[in-house]
């Protein structure tokens, strides 16, 4: 099999940081442990890049994705867009589709994701919410009928609405969530992931609150917004080209 992963910083693994301090993710999880379950290795490639919007992935990603000739490709796209209130979320339903098309075109599979839920950790989450819900209603309309499409949807997933699954700045998943989602892809593979993944115990850190945490999350993001900058600006894919996962003896 052959898995390449496109998305944000959901796909990238922003969050889900190692003792070494790199970035790990559900994506890196998945390729793993679905060598695991398996019990051949996987070939695995992931271009996502933090920040991007929608159609930037897209049309910056997809096109390098399939070059690669992948058996199976993971879409997940429109966290950045929700939060800028004059996005067009049916323009964004549109990317999906297009990516759709692309992978029928290839003979790919398409493992198309929601992201998860952050609306109850945000400031103005209940506009996040009703974003978030028309967003995925409109998604939806565009797989309608097509049981081909493998479906790991995390937005309707209460549990991992909790505080616990997040990290400091309440956007991106921490560990815990990272890992969680994981066990929903490989689940809707076919696969029986680790019963730990579907509830890790590793714990969230309480992170700033007040003033604090508009300072140093929420005043940075209203700088890059002003200044039409994104966090991944200057960043390179960190698996541009295939790696091999091998299956291992047990589950971690």
């Amino acid at each position: 099999m052959r898995f390449v992963a496109i998305g944000d910083s959901f796909t990238e693994g922003v969050g889900d940081v190692l003792p070494d301090g790199r970035e790990r993710g559900w994506a890196d999880l998945v390729a793993q442990g679905w060598a695991d379950a398996a019990g051949h290795p996987i070939r695995y490639a992931n271009l996502a890049i933090r920040g991007r919007l929608a159609w930037p992935i897209v049309e910056q990603q997809l096109e390098p994705a399939l070059a690669l000739r992948p058996t199976h490709l993971s879409f997940n796209g429109g966290g950045n867009d929700m939060l800028r209130p004059r996005s067009d979320l049916e323009h964004i339903a549109d990317a999906f589709s297009r990516v759709l098309r692309r992978c029928d075109e290839e003979g790919v599979t398409l493992i198309l994701l929601s992201g998860a839920n952050p609306s109850g950790q945000l400031p103005m989450g209940s506009v996040v919410q009703r974003r978030g819900d028309l967003l995925s209603e409109a998604v939806l309309r565009r797989v309608e009928g097509r049981q081909d499409v493998v479906r790991a949807l995390n937005w309707p997933d209460g549990e991992l609405s909790k505080a616990q699954y997040w990290s400091e700045d309440r956007l991106h998943m921490n560990s815990a969530g990272h890992h969680r989602v994981a066990a929903r892809v490989l689940h809707a593979l076919g696969f029986e992931p680790p019963e730990t993944w579907w509830a890790p115990t590793m714990q969230a850190g309480a992170g700033p609150a007040g003033l604090a945490y508009y300072r140093e999350f929420v005043g940075p993001w209203v700088k890059r917004r002003v200044t039409r900058t994104s966090s991944g600006d200057g960043r390179a894919a960190k698996y541009p080209d295939w790696v091999e996962r091998t299956p291992r003896s047990s589950d971690s």
